[in-house]
């Protein structure tokens, strides 16, 4: 009993931590998300970025989302999208899109600062991010569109009242506190989520299906358990791990700049999975989709950097020299 209560304490103190720093990014969007509201300017926002979404078959809206989620995380994108989607019903297969660019490219300052720190370049990081999630979701489009397969509504649990614009500012601000309330029972759902995982070795058995794959692929046996880690837990903890061993000098800085280009465009399987979802992403999409892109594109990366001078890889994809401890 004692046990379960430290267990509990300690899930209860990671969800609320990780929820107030969330909280500080996301309320200050929530504020100015309702202020473009009131004032009639998310479209005029999102024109620009019309001809982008149009590529991959969404609302010109939907590009705020994006744009919210690769400057803040996929948290802040969520608050947008479910102030703005009563307006924007998306299909099943919208919705995964949505959800696909959210997940290749999000959180892109800070992230890719993890990345920098490892030794890789912070542009060519954010470029191949920005540049995956558009082709993942433009992938997607031609084989949902082609196959006209998931064009029924989205099933969307995370989501705000479509009238909430039209009450009073006390209304939507609590209405406001209990969203944020939700996302902290989301984050605790998925810590407990997590933790029961780990406990029945599901990871361990992702991790052992990945390992061969990144050995195929050209990550070296010494990246390959950090990436995997990566590929499962989530950037934070792959990218520090991979920051420890930059430092060491046991792993080389080809196998480092590899490892962050695939943590990159895949990361947090399960648990950004299963958040995702929340919006009507579908599993094809979100998991396997994203799954197989990423490492499809990262074997592509490996052979076009193999035949690039070294001169242009230390200035472009990574620094010449290890960082120091």
């Amino acid at each position: 009993m004692k046990r379960i209560i430290c267990l509990s304490k300690d899930i209860l103190r990671d969800s609320f931590t990780a929820s107030v720093e969330m909280f500080k990014v996301m309320i200050p969007v929530i504020i100015i998300v309702k202020l473009l509201q009131e004032f009639g300017l998310i479209s005029y926002l999102a024109w620009p970025l019309k001809p982008l979404m149009g590529l991959v078959g969404l609302p010109a809206e939907m590009g705020l989302v994006w744009a919210t989620a690769i400057v803040n995380n996929i948290y802040a994108g969520l608050i947008v999208f479910a102030s703005i989607a009563g307006d924007f019903p998306l299909t099943q297969a919208q919705a995964t899109i949505l959800a696909c660019l959210m997940l290749v490219a999000h959180g892109l300052p800070l992230e890719n600062s993890i990345a920098r720190k490892a030794g890789a370049r912070f542009m060519f990081q954010s470029f191949s991010r920005l540049a995956g999630a558009f082709t993942l979701g433009w992938l997607l489009n031609i084989i949902y569109s082609t196959t006209n397969t998931l064009q029924a509504p989205a099933m969307i649990l995370f989501k705000i009242d479509p009238q909430a614009a039209n009450k009073p500012l006390t209304t939507w601000a609590l209405d406001q506190a209990m969203n944020l309330l939700s996302i902290f029972v989301i984050i605790l759902a998925l810590i407990i989520m997590m933790r029961i995982l780990q406990a029945i070795r599901v990871i361990d058995l992702m991790n052992a299906v990945l390992r061969p794959i990144l050995k195929l692929i050209g990550i070296g046996p010494k990246a390959s358990a950090i990436t995997v880690i990566g590929l499962t837990m989530g950037l934070s903890y792959g990218g520090g791990l991979i920051i420890n061993e930059s430092k060491s000098g046991n792993v080389s800085k080809e196998d480092i700049f590899y490892s962050l280009t695939l943590m990159g465009l895949c990361h947090s399987l399960i648990e950004d999975t299963l958040l995702l979802a929340l919006i009507g992403g579908h599993f094809s999409g979100i998991f396997w989709g994203r799954l197989i892109f990423a490492v499809a594109a990262l074997a592509v990366v490996v052979q076009v950097v193999r035949r690039l001078p070294d001169s242009f890889k230390n200035k472009y994809l990574w620094v010449a020299k290890q960082p120091a401890q």
